[in-house]
């Protein structure tokens, strides 16, 4: 398993992911998204696997002004605005190869155990 998690050091839920992998010793990086963010790479891999680009964005977003912004761009434009924007993004994303979950989901990340 190549485990990414991408998440900011505020986030519970991030935390929870961390802990959850550690205590099985997976190796795992993490991405901080207010230092780092994602590649273009990285962001379509990740739409892909959790079905598009609305399922990435964090509705309780405390930038509403952004978000009401988002609602109105092309497709193409949204996915820039995000990559500049991380926080715009639900954390934690973690991503296994071509695979990828948003928020904290053990009972997926149980079965890419299983498979690996």
């Amino acid at each position: 398993m190549n485990i990414q998690i991408f998440g900011t050091k505020k986030c519970f839920d991030s935390k929870k992911a961390e802990r959850y992998f550690k205590e099985r010793g997976i190796k795992y990086q993490f991405i901080d998204m207010k230092e780092k963010g994602m590649s273009h790479g990285e962001f379509n891999n990740v739409k892909q696997a959790v079905g598009g680009t609305e399922a990435l964005i964090d509705s309780s977003c405390k930038d509403k002004d952004l978000l009401a912004l988002i609602n109105y761009l092309s497709d193409e434009d949204k996915e820039e605005k995000i990559l500049e924007n991380p926080k715009l993004i639900r954390t934690p994303v973690v991503r296994n190869g071509k695979k990828a979950t948003i928020g904290y989901c053990p009972e997926v990340w149980k079965d890419w155990e299983r498979n690996s």
